[in-house]
């Protein structure tokens, strides 16, 4: 498997992380705090993650099923960008699991 894979899906599982913890306070701000400028502040970062979030699942899916995960890991790093700090988590987790299968050239096949 390629690094360039890997990155791409690192780079997105952060992207959709910062935004939907920024969309997470942005909600607090708009409905809690009742803050003026956090209505519109919310509406683009909303579409910003939704967006984002779609190219996320399909690098997350591109890197699943280039390592031939079992359903249920694929749907848990799916899962992982709708749920506030989730995927910082989650991709910290599969970078230890693939760093040195990727960078030692062996097959990566991952374990379930």
């Amino acid at each position: 498997m390629k690094k360039s894979v890997f990155t791409r899906y690192r780079v997105m599982a952060y992207v959709t992380g910062v935004l939907l913890v920024a969309l997470t306070f942005g909600m607090i701000g708009k409905y809690v705090l009742d803050l003026g400028g956090a209505a519109d502040f919310t509406q683009v970062v909303s579409i910003a993650h939704g967006w984002l979030y779609v190219v996320y699942l399909i690098f997350a899916f591109d890197l699943g099923s280039k390592l031939k995960w079992p359903v249920k890991k694929q749907l848990w790093v799916l899962l992982a960008g709708t749920v506030p700090t989730a995927a910082f988590f989650v991709e910290r987790r599969i970078s230890r699991e693939l760093e040195g299968r990727i960078t030692d050239g062996a097959p990566a096949a991952a374990k379930a």
